[in-house]
Formats: C-alpha cells, sequence, structure tokens
C-alpha cells in the first residue's frame, strides 16, 4: 500500500487524546472528508471522530484514543492517507510527490537534473532540481510557459527554459 503525507503532528491538544496537525495540503477541510488514517512511521490506522479547525491547522480527536498520554508518541510525526483517498487534481495539476524524483530534460533531450523538491509560494511552485554530476541546482518556476510536458507515470518532464535559466 502506497501512503501520502497529509500533515504534520504537532503537537497534542488538550487531554483527550486530540493531535494538532499542520496540514501538507492545499485544502485544510480535507480532514473533514476523511474516516480514515494513518499515524507515524509505523503507519497506525485509525479512524478519525472528530476534526477541528483553529488558526490554519486542523485538531483530530481519533477514536481509537481517550487520552492525551496515548498520543504522545504521535508528536512530531506525520499523519499519512492511503494513495486511494487521494482527491482527484484537475487536469495539468500535481501531487508534490508525483514531482519529487522527475527527470528533467530541455527541448534538445539534454537532462537537466532531478526534481528533488517543491517550494510553495504565494504565485506559483518552484521546482528545485539537482543536477548531481554538475553539482549545480536550478530554480524551474512551476508556469505553462516553461513546460512542454509532464509524464507522471515515465516520471519525465520536458521543459522549454529561457536563456539564464540553466547554466
Amino acid at each position: 500500500m502506497d501512503y501520502i503525507k497529509v500533515g504534520w503532528i504537532m503537537n497534542t491538544h488538550g487531554i483527550k487524546g486530540e493531535l494538532k496537525v499542520y496540514p501538507l495540503t492545499d485544502d485544510i477541510n480535507r480532514f473533514s472528508r476523511l474516516e480514515t488514517a494513518y499515524l507515524g512511521e509505523d503507519k497506525l490506522k485509525v479512524e478519525i471522530e472528530e476534526v477541528k479547525y483553529n488558526k490554519g491547522l486542523a485538531i483530530l480527536k481519533f477514536k481509537e484514543f481517550n487520552d492525551i498520554n496515548e498520543v504522545l508518541s504521535f508528536k512530531e510525526n506525520y499523519i499519512f492517507i492511503d494513495e486511494e483517498d487521494k482527491m482527484d487534481l484537475p487536469n495539468g495539476h500535481y501531487y508534490i510527490f508525483e514531482i519529487i524524483d522527475c527527470i528533467v530534460f530541455d527541448t534538445k533531450g539534454e537532462e537537466v537534473g532531478t526534481v528533488v523538491d517543491v517550494i510553495q509560494s504565494a504565485s506559483n511552485d518552484i521546482y528545485v532540481v539537482k543536477n548531481f554530476e554538475k553539482d549545480k541546482e536550478y530554480l524551474i518556476p512551476a508556469v505553462k510557459e516553461f513546460f512542454v510536458n509532464i509524464d507522471i507515470p515515465k516520471k519525465k518532464i520536458i521543459i522549454d527554459p529561457i536563456k539564464g535559466m540553466i547554466e
């Protein structure tokens, strides 16, 4: 089974076993539509009982836990969902985990590097592309003008960089 990180468990909340979660999703209300999740490295399956929101964070209560001491071990861990529970994105939009590790080529077929990170900014995402052979890193704005093709199954991206973008 493949898992997707949807949140970072920051801390406990109260004494009844609730967890304060920093969302790793664009749609914080996503947590309200979940029935199950997986906690921590061991991916313990839990049922979501209640979801509240406070200051951009999700407060999650799970049926399995009723006491702060039962959830302390999950602090500073991730919360995951099953990949089958991911939301469908509009055509031309991708999850960050799908973009990471894609190999980037220019229109001449020259390998630029591998996407190692995606920086999210207010205007658009920026793909961090690392060329390990040249020990160089490139920042590619994720705008349609630069992207010729994104093939997620083949983990291949073709870009048409402007002068100075790739040096």
